[in-house]
Parts: C-alpha cells; structure tokens; sequence
C-alpha cells in the first residue's frame, strides 16, 4: 500500500480543484481496507476516481482513501461474468467486457467512474445503471470487521441511490457482474455511438464533474435552468456550461466554494421559479 503526506489531490478529482490532504493512502489488498477502516474511530475520507465529487477546501487535516489505478482487478468468470475490483475504472472495465465478447457495460464506456463510486451512486444514463447488471457486492463492515457479501436485491438500488449511499461507512471491495455474450462488432458500434453523442452534448472541453442535479420528478434541470437565463452564469472561476446547462464547469481555476456558490443561486432560483426542490447528484467533500 502507497502512502503520501501532504498529498495534492488536483489529479484525482475531474473538477481539477487544488487540493491538499494530510494523509493519502492507496491501498490494494483486502488486508489494507482491513488495516485502514477496521479503527471506526478514526475517518477517513474515501475517494474513488474522483468524478462525482466536489473539494471545498483547499487543505483537509484528514486522511483520504484513493482507489485510483489500485485495488483495480478484474477477470473473467465463466463465460458470461466478471469479477471486479471497486478501483477499476469503468472505461477500462467495458473494454475489458469487449474483449470478452461480453455486452452490457458499453453505457459506462464513455461515463467517468470508478466501480465502486459507480455501484454507490446506481451510475448510467439513457435508462441503463450498474444495477442491471450487478449481480452481488462484497464489501467491508466495520463494524464486523469483515467482508460481506450482499445481492442486488438487497442492496435496494434507487435513482442515484443505494445502501451503499445511506450507509456510508461501509466499504465497496468488489463486485460480481453478470452480462450477455454478443457480437464484438455490435458492442463496439454501441460504445462508439454513445461517446459521440455525450462528445457533442457535455462540455468536455472543460474540467467538470457531470451532472450536478439530480433530475426531478417529470422535470429536466437543463431547461429550467436555460429559462431563467442562467446558461453561462459565473462565479469566480467557474461557471454554468453554455455547451450543457447541466453542468458546471471549471473555466479558470475555481476554487470549490465558486462551484458551490453557484449551486446555492441555481437551487434557489429554481425553488422560486418553479417550486422544484433540486437534489444534489454531486458529493460535496
């Protein structure tokens, strides 16, 4: 296991914030989750890929927890599953799928997430999320101190919601996905074609962190927010994408509390507006 002090954690979350934490610790074994969160005591703050969070400090006197490039196997079981690490990068897991001549992940092809964030939030889009194709999840209990196992029936997947998400002291460690054999060509024409259209759709040109709301009940964020006039809406260094008024992008070293500002005017410009409450997809740290 890797361990850093004064650790700058700009590379690891898609926003490109500038960051410090105290203690950065990237482990790769069942052994240094055990190691790590076996002390309940003592939080700790984990960290996947970094694509769906937000820092609001510049410095946490904290220790983090990274899973980005460790703790990242994944194999082939049987013919038509895959066992996975929660530090495997979903891009690199629905190649992994391709080659296997295995369809179900292409979604996640061009959807920047670890496994284990992915599996915490029911990540996807167009109607597809990782529950479709989970299978079971071991993870770490703290309170136990060992690793259980759960179906996906158990876990009780929501939008954008999981046990995982309302327990979060428990640790993702990896997972069992269950897929469909078909044609590599056919796999590959659907990955390709979902990267173009997110490629002309989302402001890639600019570091960001997806979607920050969570879509309302028959409501889309995007339009409301295009209505009000708000597309291209600034503060400090960041602004309200004028590619995808979904997003939020870091146009010229934000700091976080620029991000979050204004995520508090949008919410509440939508609260008088439109009288819809809007959910944060979004992990502020």
């Amino acid at each position: 296991m890797k361990t850093f002090q004064n650790f700058d954690l700009t590379d690891y979350n898609s926003y490109k914030i500038k960051a410090v934490c105290k203690t950065a610790y990237f482990p790769d074994t069942d052994d240094d989750i055990h190691r790590l969160f076996s002390n309940v005591a003592q939080k700790k703050i984990l960290l996947g890929g970094g694509y769906n969070v937000l820092l609001s400090k510049d410095y946490y006197d904290t220790e983090f927890v990274i899973f980005s490039g460790n703790y990242n196997k994944m194999e082939l079981v049987g013919e038509e599953s895959i066992l996975c690490e929660a530090g495997c990068d979903m891009k690199e897991l629905s190649e992994f799928a391709l080659s296997c001549e295995l369809s179900g992940l292409e979604i996640f092809f061009d959807i920047p997430s670890s496994l284990g964030g992915a599996v915490v939030m029911n990540a996807g889009a167009g109607g597809e999320d990782i529950q479709t194709v989970l299978d079971k999840v071991w993870y770490y209990n703290p309170g136990s101190g060992r690793i259980e196992e759960i179906t996906k029936e158990e876990i009780g997947f929501e939008y954008r919601n999981s046990f995982f998400q309302k327990n979060p002291e428990m640790i993702v460690c990896r997972t069992l996905l269950s897929l469909k054999k078909n044609n590599p060509s056919v796999i590959r024409e659907k990955m390709d074609t979902i990267k173009a259209a997110r490629w002309a759709k989302q402001p890639r040109e600019f570091p960001n962190a997806g979607s920050v709301f969570k879509r309302p009940p028959g409501r889309f964020v995007g339009p409301m927010i295009d209505e009000l006039g708000l597309k291209g809406y600034t503060v400090g260094g960041a602004k309200i994408s004028e590619k995808h008024s979904g997003f939020i992008v870091n146009c010229n070293n934000a700091c976080g509390h620029d991000i979050i500002a204004i995520i508090v005017y949008v919410k509440e410009r939508i609260r008088t507006s439109f009288g819809v409450e809007l959910d944060i997809e979004q992990r502020i740290i």
